[in-house]
């Protein structure tokens, strides 16, 4: 583990909220989103809380419209997937009543990618969400990772990701 990563798993244990440690890396998060359809936000099985997909999203709207590999550099998709990441901690947020210590481990990410049938940087786009649930949750944030491209999103969002959740014993 390099001392960065040690860093980030010794201050992810020591925040008390999920909410607190985001702000902590200098970002925020918004409130939790509501479903688009006819499903809910997130579905909690036993210790395993399962979070239905959370596409990118600014000041409460869809956000980084478009695909990779065309209209969404690089860098911007990364972004993307940070921003979707951060409507999964949200989720996390509103159902654990933001208690980091709620979360024993991020069991799976699956990041999905609009992008052009000729872009093949899915997994590097991803790092932008796994990058922030380590930042986030230390080791407990390293997790299992599928990154899949796809035509076309809800909305026209470059980047959608859900996830599973492993949680602690509730108090």
């Amino acid at each position: 583990m390099t001392s960065s990563t040690a860093s980030a798993a010794t201050s992810a244990t020591s925040s008390t909220s999920i909410s607190a440690r985001v702000a902590s890396l200098g970002l925020a998060l918004e409130a939790a989103a509501s479903p688009a359809a006819n499903y809910v936000p997130f579905v909690l099985d036993g210790h395993l809380l399962h979070i239905s997909g959370q596409v990118s999203r600014k000041a409460g709207k869809a956000a980084f419209l478009g695909r990779l590999g065309d209209t969404i550099s690089d860098e911007l998709g990364t972004e993307a997937a940070r921003a979707s990441a951060l409507g999964v901690l949200s989720q996390i947020a509103a159902a654990t009543g933001d208690r980091l210590d709620r979360v024993a481990r991020i069991v799976r990410l699956r990041v999905f990618v609009a992008s052009t049938p000729d872009f093949d940087r899915h997994s590097t786009i991803a790092n932008g969400a796994s990058d922030l649930m380590v930042a986030v949750f230390g080791e407990a944030g390293r997790h299992s990772r599928s990154a899949v491209g796809v035509a076309s999103l809800p909305s026209g969002v470059a980047i959608e990701i859900e996830a599973v959740v492993a949680l602690t014993a509730g108090d």
